[in-house]
């Protein structure tokens, strides 16, 4: 199996991974998690990671006692604000010419920092907030404002606010609705929709981006 094929699995059948993991780590599936949200949201080089899926996933166990819920928004939480704002600082540090380096631009494509720039040049800081709740487009955005030097104190403003809200509402649905029978039978479709829901927006964008590039 490929790294590939072994991260499909992971994401599509998040609840049992998570299940084994704090079974075998306990407390230490606090870290864990930190490490995923921070790697996601902080290293452009890793926009593949999950994010909101885990959240929903991780806060499905809180009600069964697994984690507890107000542990695991302080650490999400946390972590989403600090990756966040490395991001923005390695942005401001290597620039959008990071596409063209012979190293990093084997994982870092010209057309996802363009399609993250035009978004975050659209949008302003707003895009800090709204991008949270877009996959692989989170994971740019911070470096897109980092590169174009947007005022930091705007920055972590947004970044913060941002950070609350996907952490909160990501986690609020998985406590109070992973545990319904019709969503616990159905996991992995409810994961499938929520990436899909994610994803829908920046879709929506490109379209509208592509038909006015038509006329």
């Amino acid at each position: 199996m490929n790294i590939i094929s072994q991260l499909m699995d992971f994401i599509l059948h998040i609840d049992e991974h998570l299940i084994h993991i704090v079974s075998q780590y306990g407390t230490l599936t606090y870290g864990i998690l930190f490490l995923i949200i921070f790697v996601e949201t902080g290293l452009v080089i890793m926009p593949f990671l999950p994010g909101d899926s885990l959240l929903f996933a991780a806060a499905a166990l809180a009600p069964q006692g697994a984690l507890n819920i107000w542990i695991l928004f302080s650490v999400c939480f946390i972590a989403a604000v600090i990756g966040d704002t490395l991001n923005y600082h390695i942005g401001k540090l290597v620039g959008l010419g990071v596409s063209n380096h012979p190293t990093f631009g084997r994982f870092i494509k010209e057309e996802h920092l363009l399609k993250a720039t035009n978004f975050f040049n659209k949008y302003g800081g707003k895009t800090i907030v709204m991008a949270r709740f877009m996959p692989f487009i989170r994971t740019f955005i911070p470096f897109v404002a980092g590169a174009s030097r947007m005022h930091y104190t705007y920055f972590i403003l947004y970044n913060i606010i941002g950070a609350f809200l996907w952490v909160a509402i990501c986690l609020g649905l998985g406590y109070f609705f992973g545990n319904i029978p019709a969503v616990k039978d159905n996991f992995e479709i409810v994961l499938i929709l929520i990436i899909v829901v994610s994803v829908l927006p920046a879709v929506i964008s490109a379209i509208k981006g592509w038909k006015a590039s038509r006329k």
